[in-house]
C-alpha cells in the first residue's frame, strides 16, 4: 500500500500531520535570520563648572600710600589674583568706590595711578615686577572707575599686579592734609 493511500484512509491523521508541517514552516519563517546587538552607557552625569577667584589681600588694602607730596616719590604695593575655578574666565579690575576728604578739591583727581601686570606665576614662584611689564591702567585714581581688561585666565592661572601711586606735581596747598580712598574690585565672567 502506498503512503498516499494510507493518508487518504485516515483523514484526521493526515490533517494533523499537515497542521504540524504548516506550524513548523511558519515558526521557521517567523524567526527569520536577523541578528541583533545592544550596548549602553549608563550613569552619564552633567555638572556645571564654576568660576571663582582668590585675592591674596581679600578684604584688605593693596597699599596705603602716606605722606605723599606733590611730585614726590611713588609708593607701591602688590596683590596676587588667581582663577580658582574650574573654567576659563575673563578678568578685569576697577575702582568701584572712591571717596575724598575734600569734595571741592578731590585728591583722587591728583593721584597718578599705574596698575601693572607683573606676569603669571610659574608654579609657586611669583613673577618679579619690572619696568617693562604690561600696564593695565595708567591715569588718575578718579578715572579708574571703568573696567580694565586683564585677559582670560585658565583654571589655576595666577598673576601678580603692582599698584603705584604718586601725587601729581600740580597739587598745591589746597590739597595739603587731604586724603582719598578707593575700593578696588576684581571681576571675572565666563
Amino acid at each position: 500500500m502506498s503512503r498516499l493511500s494510507i493518508l487518504m484512509r485516515n483523514p484526521k491523521s493526515t490533517l494533523g500531520v499537515l497542521t504540524a508541517v504548516v506550524v513548523a514552516v511558519g515558526l521557521t519563517a517567523a524567526s527569520g535570520a536577523d541578528f541583533t546587538a545592544q550596548t549602553a552607557n549608563p550613569s552619564n552625569t552633567f555638572a556645571a563648572g564654576n568660576l571663582s577667584m582668590v585675592n591674596s589681600k581679600a578684604n584688605a588694602a593693596v597699599f596705603t600710600p602716606s605722606n605723599m607730596r606733590p611730585g614726590g616719590p611713588s609708593q607701591s604695593g602688590t596683590v596676587d589674583i588667581e582663577n580658582s575655578g574650574s573654567i576659563d574666565g575673563t578678568f578685569s579690575v576697577k575702582a568701584d568706590t572712591i571717596t575724598n576728604s575734600d569734595a571741592v578739591h578731590p585728591m583722587a583727581a591728583k593721584i597718578n595711578l599705574v596698575v601693572r601686570d607683573c606676569g603669571e606665576f610659574a608654579g609657586a614662584t611669583a613673577p618679579t615686577c619690572e619696568a617693562g611689564d604690561s600696564d593695565v591702567y595708567s591715569g588718575t585714581l578718579s578715572a579708574f572707575t571703568s573696567s580694565n581688561a586683564l585677559g582670560v585666565y585658565s583654571p589655576a592661572e595666577k598673576h601678580r599686579y603692582e599698584f603705584t601711586a604718586t601725587l601729581d606735581a600740580s597739587a598745591d596747598d589746597e590739597y595739603e592734609g587731604d586724603s582719598s580712598s578707593a575700593r578696588f574690585e576684581w571681576n571675572a565672567i565666563q
